[in-house]
């Protein structure tokens, strides 16, 4: 289906990480590539915007670490340069009404416990963290071993903590750091995924954090995604939503929702799962699919970020059943004598981003002495093109869940950190990771293949 007999053409739906590496690879081995993004903007759900009285702040994804490799040899690329968050004095956490003051190192102590008991078995089941069904394809794998691998992905991440051993406190300390990290509630979260998580960190809780909690790029996500984009050819359309798509063995035919039509060799779907329901398929996807897309994921909650009067260097957590499960100071402002803060919450019904108010109630939960300023955000759940956060499995969707968007026997094609084998879901090194496998099959079918 290619306009031209001689140069293969893909179309690349999303312009976010996933979208815009999987052109470039494909721009690099001679194919023409066209990009449709829905938004008026690139970056997808990464997006640095000027909030808070214009400060630069990422409305989505926002930490990067140099043992996540894909972004990293990416910041190298482009000569990206990284900075920390700053160390935290003065931590509380909440339980059962009450709250509880120390320091970090006190709330890291509390939480290391918690966390190796919640990481037990990602040894075992990822020995290989980039390649997490491994050990399914292992014929000498114990078979023992592969049945509490499966296992592992049903009920919820603290079932294991609720046997006696651990005090009630402690429970709500875990449910308050889970409930931030799955983006909604710990009852239907996935274990396996915090066990995989743990296995791209060494097993070690203080590397997760420091990978996902710890270090920003100094440009910002802004920095990256434009520095990228600007090595393209091919043309960016931006509010361009892609309607319909129509696969077969041969190429595709893509709709827009303006009703213009255009052909191709294949298509690569950057869209998130929660966004997938936008476009229809001709063939229908396999039921498999579908279920998935129905369900959703996880992803149910919200990224927040509040100035408040003063300098505070804090860190806090609440279980989930309060509006912000996660509160910690980001920048300390002394020139206007305030303090920028970032909160996570599991429920973004339950808090309005940019309303004074709603932040105040959220944030009394801890401190009275906490006076909002302004606060903001972006609503990932509420908006068409995203449909969630970052896509945090529920329970079950480990095995039957991204996966199953792998294998396709026509010429359309998903990438995105929602289908990555590494990072799946929470950060932009899984987006690279699944632009460039998916762009380099294609590379293989289209040209590589056709030349022997």
């Amino acid at each position: 289906m290619s306009d031209t007999q001689n140069t293969r053409k893909v179309v690349v739906v999303g312009a976010g990480f996933a979208g815009l590496i999987a052109a470039r690879e494909l721009e690099a081995a001679g194919i023409d590539v066209r990009i449709h993004e829905a938004r008026d903007r690139i970056g997808g759900r990464a997006w640095t915007d000027e909030r808070l009285g214009g400060h630069a702040l990422e409305m989505g994804a926002t930490w990067v670490h140099w043992m996540q490799p894909f972004v990293w040899t990416e910041i190298t690329r482009y000569g990206q340069e990284i900075y920390p968050s700053p160390d935290i004095e003065d931590a509380y956490w909440v339980s059962q009404g009450v709250v509880h003051q120390g320091t970090e190192h006190d709330l890291d102590e509390a939480l290391s416990r918690l966390q190796e008991k919640i990481f037990e078995g990602s040894r075992e089941f990822f020995p290989y963290p980039h390649d997490p069904f491994a050990i399914l394809r292992d014929e000498s794998t114990d078979p023992d071993l592969i049945e509490r691998f499966r296992q592992a992905d049903k009920g919820s991440v603290l079932d294991c903590l609720r046997n006696g051993d651990f005090s009630q406190e402690e429970i709500d300390l875990a449910d308050s750091y889970w409930s931030a990290g799955y983006q909604g509630s710990t009852a239907t979260a996935s274990p396996l995924m915090a066990k995989h998580w743990a296995s791209l960190s060494d097993h070690r809780s203080s590397l997760m954090d420091e990978q996902t909690l710890r270090f920003k790029l100094t440009n910002g996500m802004r920095g990256l995604y434009s520095s990228i984009a600007a090595d393209l050819r091919a043309d960016i359309s931006l509010n361009s939503p892609v309607a319909a798509i129509e696969h077969s063995t041969d190429g595709v035919r893509i709709t827009l929702v303006d009703g213009s039509v255009e052909t191709a060799d294949a298509v690569i779907v950057t869209a998130p799962i929660g966004a997938l329901g936008n476009i229809r398929f001709s063939p229908e996807l396999p039921a498999t699919q579908q279920s998935v897309i129905e369900e959703g994921t996880n992803s149910v909650g919200f990224k927040i970020w509040i100035k408040v009067a003063g300098r505070h260097s804090i860190i806090a957590g609440a279980p989930g059943d309060h509006p912000i499960s996660l509160l910690r100071s980001e920048y300390f402002l002394d020139d206007e004598d305030a303090t920028i803060l970032v909160g996570f919450g599991s429920d973004h019904t339950t808090i309005t981003l940019d309303d004074v108010e709603s932040a105040q109630r959220a944030v009394r939960v801890w401190r009275d002495d906490l006076t909002v300023l302004d606060c903001g955000g972006h609503d990932w759940v509420a908006d068409t093109w995203s449909g969630q956060t970052w896509a945090t499995l529920k329970s079950g969707q480990f095995f039957n869940g991204w996966s199953r968007f792998h294998t396709t026997d026509t010429r359309l094609r998903f990438a995105g950190a929602d289908f990555a084998k590494g990072w799946n879901g929470v950060v932009v090194d899984g987006a690279i990771e699944s632009g460039i496998v998916n762009a380099r099959a294609l590379i293989k079918e289209l040209v590589v293949d056709r030349r022997r």
